[in-house]
């Protein structure tokens, strides 16, 4: 099993990091103001490829406003965005955005209190910055590489005791389709190690929830990048583990991904592994 940390991240200027913080910071102030105001009353969703594949005004609002900042702020930096794609060339590019404007949409829409906004700065190396706002409970999570990890602020870092599985919290999400191939199964055998499994329905949420010491981990049998590259940047800069379902460090994993306590990590890596049958 080979941590993360254990390989070094590109080094990214000092002001680039300070003013990236500070666009973040302010876009997800105007995402809270935003989601709260509209959650759950008439968010006029269009039904996608699934029952819960929606899209909403909100979400196209947020992202046009998001891009139309970050292109004064960055002139050059492409942006990827869950509801109008990738800029040219931006996969290729040394730095581009990623921002997803609701993560866990469904929940908005109904108006319950479990959804995000989130916006990274990536590079090859994996997330540079990244910034979530939790706006049902006030707080803005932010992280930058070198830099560690805040909370509205207070500094972020998981404590490096060992930690069990009796009692720890594992968080996962669904994949388009449904449950991922083996998740009853990785459910059952957390619920033998006497761990609770929850599916709350935001990818960046669940990993957040690691990154700030209330889960255990989180385990994402797929996902989008602009889902968790934020989250990701908060669980690295917090001391969690971070790895493919391989066992290898890896920032933003192809095929899988996991977040979790140091002391979880394997544990958690051997339910998934000895689940999973194949890619949801």
């Amino acid at each position: 099993m080979t941590l993360l940390s254990s390989r070094p991240a590109r080094p990214v200027e000092p002001a680039l990091l300070s003013k990236a913080l500070e666009v973040a910071g302010r876009l997800a102030n105007d995402a809270t103001d935003v989601i709260t105001a509209t959650a759950g009353r008439g968010a006029r969703p269009e039904t996608g490829d699934t029952p819960f594949d929606w899209v909403t005004d909100t979400e196209r609002i947020l992202e046009r406003h998001t891009r139309r900042v970050l292109t004064a702020e960055f002139p050059g930096v492409p942006v990827v965005g869950e509801e109008f794609g990738a800029d040219l060339g931006a996969h290729e590019a040394e730095y581009r955005w990623v921002v997803d404007p609701v993560d866990g949409t469904a929940n908005y829409v109904a108006g319950m209190p479990w959804c995000a906004f989130s916006l990274a700065l990536v590079d090859s190396s994996g997330p540079v910055v990244g910034v979530i706002a939790d706006p049902y409970r006030g707080q803005i999570y932010a992280a930058a590489r070198g830099r560690g990890a805040r909370a509205n602020g207070t500094p972020v870092r998981l404590s490096g005791e060992p930690m069990r599985t009796t009692g720890a919290i594992i968080c996962t999400e669904l994949g388009r389709g449904g449950a991922w191939p083996g998740m009853a199964g990785f459910i059952e055998q957390a619920s033998a190690a006497h761990a609770g499994v929850r599916v709350l329905g935001s990818a960046a949420l669940s990993v957040a929830q690691v990154a700030m010491g209330h889960a255990g981990a989180a385990v994402l049998h797929s996902y989008h990048e602009w889902d968790v590259a934020a989250a990701v940047a908060l669980a690295i800069e917090s001391g969690a583990v971070v790895m493919d379902r391989h066992g290898e460090g890896n920032a933003l994993p192809s095929d899988g991904l996991l977040v979790a306590a140091p002391g979880l990590a394997e544990a958690v890596l051997d339910w998934w592994r000895g689940t999973s049958v194949s890619r949801g």
